[in-house]
C-alpha cells in the first residue's frame, strides 16, 4: 500500500502554533527544532493550551538561533536563543526533565500574553520516550504524530461542522491509506526516511479549541467518542518514533513496510 505526504508541521514552541513546511530534516527527536522551547509556571510545570487557550494564538519561528513568536495586538517577541543561561529542572506530564532559562525579556512578554506568570525554557538533556526506544524534548510523549487526510474527512461527515486538521496538530500528514489506515501499520517509510508507528494518540482538550481564535466548543471531542473510544482513550492519529532519518519533503511517497 502506498501514499503521499501531504502535510509537515513542526511547532518550536511547545503548545503554540504550527509552522507548516515544504520540507524538514527527520531527526532522533522528531522534526528539526520540535518543541524545542516550552512555557513553565513558577513551579517548572510545562503549560499548554489545556490550561490557557490563548496559546493558540502565539505563532513562532524558529531558524535554530533566533525564535520569534506574533501574537495578537503584541509588537513580536524576537529572541536569540540562549545556551548559556539556568539550568532549570521543569515536568512534562509525569517526566521530569531540564531546560535552559532564556531570560526577563522573554518571561516578561509572554507573561504579558497569556495574563499569568511564566518563564520560557529551551530543551537540554535527554528524554526518552515511554515506548518504542526513542527519544523527544518537550512534545508530551513521543517525537512524531501522523494522521491519514482520509481519517478527517471521516469525522467531518460526522459533525454539524467540519474542523480543520490544525486541532490535531500533526507532525505527518498522510493521504493514501485510507480513513484511519495508520491504525493498521507498523513500520512505514517517507521518502528516504522510516518510521515505526508505536502507540495510539489519546486525544485531549485541546482538540476543541479554534486555533485561529482561541474559542473552545464541544466538538471533534464528542462526536469522536462515539466511535473511537478504545483502552480508555478517544484516539485519533498515532505516535511515532524515527528508525531511519532523512529529509522529508511534501509529496513524498508513503510505503507500508509492514503492517500491524
Amino acid at each position: 500500500m502506498k501514499g503521499t505526504l501531504t502535510e509537515l508541521n513542526a511547532y518550536p514552541l511547545k503548545s503554540g502554533g504550527g509552522t507548516a513546511l515544504r520540507s524538514a530534516e527527520l531527526t532522533p527527536r522528531g522534526l528539526r527544532f520540535d518543541r524545542e522551547f516550552m512555557l513553565i509556571s513558577p513551579g517548572g510545570r510545562f503549560l499548554s493550551q489545556r490550561e490557557s487557550a490563548r496559546m493558540a494564538l502565539l505563532r513562532p519561528s524558529y531558524d535554530g538561533e533566533v525564535l520569534a513568536v506574533n501574537a495578537p495586538s503584541a509588537s513580536p517577541l524576537v529572541h536569540k536563543a540562549v545556551d548559556d543561561g539556568e539550568v532549570l529542572d521543569v515536568r512534562v506530564h509525569r517526566t521530569d526533565c531540564q531546560g535552559i532559562d532564556q531570560g526577563e525579556e522573554a518571561a516578561v512578554w509572554f507573561s504579558e500574553q497569556l495574563g499569568t506568570d511564566c518563564r520560557l525554557v529551551r530543551f537540554t538533556g535527554h528524554r526518552p520516550t515511554s515506548r518504542g526506544g526513542g527519544e523527544v524534548m518537550f512534545a508530551d510523549g513521543y517525537p512524531l504524530l501522523v494522521i491519514s487526510a482520509e481519517s478527517l474527512a471521516d469525522l467531518n461527515t460526522r459533525l454539524d461542522e467540519p474542523v480543520p486538521m490544525n486541532r490535531f496538530r500533526p507532525s505527518l500528514v498522510i493521504e493514501g491509506l485510507g480513513p484511519y489506515g495508520e491504525d493498521d501499520v507498523r513500520l512505514l517509510r517517507v521518502g528516504e526516511a522510516v518510521i515505526e508507528m508505536v502507540k495510539p494518540c489519546a486525544r485531549c482538550l485541546i482538540t476543541t479549541t479554534d486555533q485561529e481564535t482561541a474559542e473552545r466548543g464541544r466538538e471533534p471531542l464528542r462526536t469522536l467518542a462515539t466511535y473511537r473510544t478504545r483502552d480508555r482513550g478517544i484516539q485519533f492519529g498515532y505516535n511515532a518514533v524515527p528508525r531511519a532519518l532523512g529529509t522529508l519533503t511534501l509529496g513524498d511517497d508513503i510505503e507500508v513496510l509492514e503492517p500491524r
